[in-house]
This record gives structure tokens, C-alpha cells and sequence, in this order.
């Protein structure tokens, strides 16, 4: 008789783990990609994600397009958000990143004075934010508060590991509205070219959204003077026009160095 009793509780346990195996493999299942990916972030980077319409859905993207008005014509940026390629296009010159090479193709006699490895992702890192900070190599601490026009908005600080991207020693502050956690502005550093990090921070306001495929992307950001890491007065506007934003990938033939092309090193 004991040893069917034991026999029995043997099986009872037996049955009772493989049923919280089977529970915690349904509920494994049953977790979305979505709580999946926004549990790996901070709790205030994710209440911003949501405020534009989720780190998930930016995620689906593959293309982002966008035009600028510059003073000698239309700059066209298109960039594969998977790869980081980019083409901006130029009345003067085009400036193409295929995921390994920088080059530039000058147009009719024109001679390309710029920085093209400064320049590259600049703008596009600028209008993808908030979304951008979701990059791999990034961390996250809280900043100290920035206040402006008797408004308070806490800020995240952003920085990089060595050897991500071209200037890992630059650092972002994201402030955004406690209350939303609409992002309302960017604090940033200017490292490209120096050997340290800056403390020096510029800064950008974002207050023009627009909804696009449920995300909230800016319309315009205002670039303002600052003094002692605050910002004092906005000094010009830059607008995004005729904005696109695919799950397709653009096509990779538009990255590609082209004979005559001149390679950046």
C-alpha cells in the first residue's frame, strides 16, 4: 500500500511540473513581440517611444524619406533605416553611403566643398528621433531637468559604446513632457573630428509633430542660440516636406559608388 501511495504522489508531482512547463511555455508564446521589445528599455525611454506611436512599429520601417529646402534648391535624403545606407540628393551633388563606403558625385562643374562623413546621417539622425536612441550600443541615464519658460521637462542622456558610429563619443539629451512623454526637446555634443567628449550641448526644439502611419515624427524643428548648456533664443527653422516612410527597402542600386563617383577616405 505505500507503495502505491508513493508511486502516486510520485506521478501527482510528475503531472503538476510538466503542467507550470506547459503554462510557461504557453505563456512564453502568448508574450508579444511587442512587450518583448519595449521591456529591454528603460521605463522613461519607452513612455517616449509610446508617445510617438511605439519603438514596435517604428521598428516594421525600412525606408524614410525626406526633403529639405536648402538656399540653392531641394535636398532629398533617403535612407534604409535596416542598413543605415543613405543617398541625399543635391541641385550641386549627390552623397551616397552604402553601408561600407562614403562618396560623392559633383554635378555640372560643381565642386563639393563640404564634409561628407560629418554630413552623412546628420539630418536623418535628427528628424528620427525619438526613435533613433533605440539603437543598438546605447545607454541610458536620467539628466538633470531642463527648464525653459517657467516649463520643466526631464531629460535622458544618451551616450555611446566605443566604436559606434563615427563620433561614439557624442552624447544626446532627450527632455520631454512628463506628462505625455511627447519628446519636446534635443541637447546634443559635437565630437566629429576631436579625441574627447564635449560638455559643450546645442540644442534643438521639437514642438511641430505630424502623424505619419501612426507615428509622430516631426514637421519642423527650431535650432536655438544657447549659453552655459541652455538654450536662449531660436535663431531658424528647419522643415521636413513630403516625408515617406516604408516597410519596403529602397532599392540598394540608388547606395552605389558609380564610375567617376569620388570615394571619401
Amino acid at each position: 500500500m505505500k507503495k502505491i501511495v508513493l508511486i502516486l504522489s510520485v506521478l501527482m508531482v510528475t503531472a503538476c511540473k510538466n503542467q507550470q512547463e506547459v503554462e510557461s511555455t504557453i505563456m512564453n508564446k502568448n508574450l508579444s513581440k511587442e512587450d518583448v521589445t519595449t521591456s529591454i528599455y528603460p521605463e522613461d525611454v519607452t513612455k517616449v517611444f509610446n508617445a510617438h506611436g511605439g519603438i514596435d512599429k517604428w521598428n516594421t520601417m525600412k525606408t524614410l524619406s525626406f526633403t529639405m529646402e536648402k538656399a540653392n534648391g531641394k535636398e532629398v535624403t533617403t535612407t534604409n533605416l535596416k542598413t543605415r545606407s543613405e543617398r541625399i540628393e543635391t541641385p550641386t551633388y549627390t552623397l551616397g553611403y552604402d553601408g561600407k563606403n562614403i562618396w560623392v558625385s559633383a554635378k555640372d562643374g560643381n565642386e563639393y566643398k563640404g564634409n561628407a562623413r560629418f554630413y552623412k546621417g546628420l539630418m536623418m539622425y535628427f528628424y528620427a528621433m525619438p526613435f533613433i536612441i533605440g539603437d543598438d550600443g546605447i545607454t541610458y541615464e536620467t539628466a538633470e531637468p531642463l527648464t525653459f519658460e517657467d516649463r520643466t521637462y526631464p531629460g535622458i542622456l544618451i551616450s555611446y559604446e566605443a566604436g559606434i558610429g563615427e563620433s561614439p563619443d557624442d552624447q544626446y539629451i532627450i527632455y520631454y513632457d512628463e506628462a505625455t512623454g511627447q519628446m519636446e526637446w534635443l541637447a546634443y555634443t559635437v565630437t566629429f573630428g576631436k579625441n574627447e567628449k564635449s560638455k559643450d550641448f546645442h540644442f534643438i526644439r521639437y514642438n511641430n509633430w505630424q502623424d505619419i502611419k501612426g507615428l509622430k515624427l516631426p514637421k519642423s524643428i527650431d535650432w536655438y542660440s544657447y549659453e552655459n548648456n541652455q538654450p536662449i533664443a531660436k535663431n531658424g527653422t528647419t522643415d521636413f516636406l513630403e516625408v515617406k516612410l516604408l516597410e519596403e527597402a529602397p532599392n540598394k542600386e540608388i547606395f552605389m559608388m558609380e564610375e567617376g563617383d569620388m570615394l571619401i577616405k
